[in-house]
């Protein structure tokens, strides 16, 4: 589902990814750890389409099978994308916003309204439907950036820190939603909550400065808190 092979981002005369390979098929939620500035959110743009990456011979990005070097722009229906700062239209309500989600997502019109119940039930905001985004709180805008992140019934869900605000009541819901999405999808997640990594993920990648330090498709009995101390002491 997702092929890298060599791939390098330098921005300015700073190099912010160094030489990643990595390949995730269907069906594995992979969290991506690091620290501040390691390189996550910049891969994870890179594998939206929405940052280049530097062109080198022996360079490979495909996502769903499709060279993002030479066609970019058919990789954006197959992946939904929950940025870290999961900007909003604090002005919209919010199934007005999401209709309006479902129109980008070139679903049909017959099929919107649909797909928009569908996703209003599947992240838990019923009852915050009919409401401006702009007053709920920071836990209830998470699920409106999951639902739009999933509109499009994406084959590749990247999600930027997709539990940030929820109280943990919330988190539970989320969880086995993200766990239910990478059971027919690939799913990427970036977290710094390790307990959120054990409840979620199938395969643990960690990036440090721009490396991939460590990559285990088995974390049972792995002390992720000490290896993600050991890998990023790395230099």
């Amino acid at each position: 589902m997702i092929d890298i092979q060599h791939l390098y981002k330098t921005i300015g005369k700073q190099e912010i990814l160094h030489d990643i390979n990595l390949s995730i098929p269907q069906g594995q939620v992979v969290g991506l750890l690091g620290p501040n500035g390691a390189g996550k959110s910049t891969l994870m743009k890179i594998l939206t389409g929405y940052w280049s990456f530097d062109k080198r011979d022996d360079t490979i990005v495909k996502v769903c099978g499709i060279d993002m070097a030479l066609n970019p722009h058919e990789v954006a229906p197959k992946v939904g994308y929950l940025p870290e700062n999961n900007p909003l239209y604090e002005d919209m309500y919010v199934r007005e916003y999401l209709l309006f989600m479902a129109e980008l997502s070139l679903i049909p019109r017959r099929q919107r309204q649909p797909r928009v119940n569908e996703m209003i039930e599947r992240v838990g905001i019923t009852p915050e439907q009919h409401k401006k985004i702009g007053q709920l709180s920071k836990g209830y805008r998470q699920r409106i950036g999951l639902a739009q992140a999933m509109m499009g019934n994406p084959d590749v869900l990247i999600l930027d820190e997709p539990t940030t605000g929820l109280d943990p009541n919330q988190l539970e819901d989320i969880r086995t939603l993200i766990k239910d999405l990478g059971r027919e999808r690939t799913v990427i997640l970036s977290t710094h909550i390790m307990q959120e990594v054990r409840e979620m993920c199938s395969r643990v990648v960690i990036i440090n400065k721009g490396n991939i330090t460590a990559d285990l498709s088995d974390i049972t009995n792995i002390d992720l808190e000490q290896l993600f101390r050991d890998k990023t002491k790395q230099s």
